[in-house]
């Protein structure tokens, strides 16, 4: 374990119903919740430590305790909102691209084409689904909550079935139901 310094990222696993979890916080805010075994793994790391200038260590804090405390509660069916000071990471487009997916409530889902939208600009869905796949602070910024036009689930970070468990999870209703639970 390397020593901890005022500039590090605080990191720690979480075992959720679905696969394990990557957590980071810096400086009391919670920078990163996110699949530990994704695609962008390296290159979502590499993004949060350059921009705060900081590496990450093992350990422990009152923030990712609270994280878990509160995804617990997700995933038992007691919390439907979580309740965490966040920092994130991210270009001012991605960012407003996140901010705009904590706007979109429990057992709720949206469109990439309603998210450009609501975003101002619907030529941008492709940026936008880029900016939502590099979300590093997942179920908390609700990018699960995104879904094909048609109603299909389409790209997940965590894995399409990761992307399922979370809206039957929620009781999501979309338009293509046997999508899924299938």
């Amino acid at each position: 374990m390397k020593t901890i310094d005022l500039n590090s990222i605080i990191t720690t696993n979480y075992s959720s119903p679905i696969e394990d979890l990557l957590l980071g916080s810096y400086e009391e805010n919670l920078v990163l919740c996110d699949w530990k075994f994704r695609k962008m793994r390296k290159s979502i790391d590499s993004r949060i430590c350059s921009a705060l200038n900081a590496n990450m260590v093992e350990g422990e804090n009152e923030v990712l305790s609270e994280t878990k405390k509160q995804l617990d509660e997700y995933f038992s069916n007691k919390r439907e909102e979580f309740d965490l000071p966040l920092k994130l990471i991210g270009t001012n487009f991605q960012k407003s691209v996140w901010n705009q997916l904590l706007e979109i409530n429990f057992g709720k889902t949206i469109s990439y084409l309603k998210l450009s939208q609501n975003l101002g600009n619907e030529k941008a869905i492709r940026a936008v689904a880029s900016a939502n796949g590099a979300n590093a602070v997942s179920i908390i910024v609700p990018c699960h909550r995104v879904i094909g036009s048609d109603g299909s689930l389409v790209g997940y970070a965590g894995g399409v079935s990761a992307k399922k468990y979370l809206l039957k999870l929620e009781g999501a209703e979309i338009q293509n139901q046997l999508n899924l639970f299938t």
